[in-house]
């Protein structure tokens, strides 16, 4: 682990995935402090709202040390400054988001040159977990061992009420 190294990973977490849980775990081997940023994206039409978002992330990562989970909005790399951290990790897939990151990653540098970005390459059995996916899966399927497959088992209640409530 770096030695005080705070590092900021954002996202909509909408929800939280196993892939997510599993950026987060891995960063908080390689950082004393992970701040988990919720974004706000007015233009989106969120599952959950910012709170439940936030409440969700920390109930799922209530057992690891140095996690935080806050919201933001606005740009990425802002937050990351506002929250005296110089480090942001971002969790890739391979093909689907090497080039939608790496100009981001160009662009952030752009904007603040003394923030460094990290990927994490998503583990092999996450690959393909999108929450496009994992919404489709949960109206479709009534059997919460398919959902746990993408999801925290802590959370899946909390997914199939909002699913009944938007549908």
């Amino acid at each position: 682990m770096s030695q005080d190294v705070k590092a900021v990973y954002t996202g909509s977490f909408d929800p939280v995935t196993l892939g997510h849980l599993d950026i987060i775990r891995r960063a908080s081997r390689l950082f004393s402090q992970v701040i988990v940023g919720v974004g706000i994206n007015k233009d989106k039409r969120p599952l959950f709202d910012p709170d439940q978002r936030v409440a969700l992330v920390r109930r799922v990562t209530r057992d690891m040390p140095g996690i935080e989970v806050a919201t933001f909005d606005g740009l990425a790399v802002d937050f990351v400054r506002q929250v005296n951290a110089r480090v942001m990790v971002r969790g890739i897939r391979p093909l689907t988001d090497i080039a939608g990151e790496f100009t981001m990653m160009m662009a952030n540098r752009q904007l603040d040159g003394g923030v460094e970005t990290v990927f994490l390459m998503a583990d092999e059995q996450y690959v393909h977990i999108s929450s496009s996916l994992l919404k489709q899966i949960a109206t479709m399927s009534d059997n919460d061992n398919h959902l746990a497959k993408f999801v925290p088992r802590e959370i899946i209640g909390d997914v199939r009420q909002q699913l009944g409530r938007a549908g």
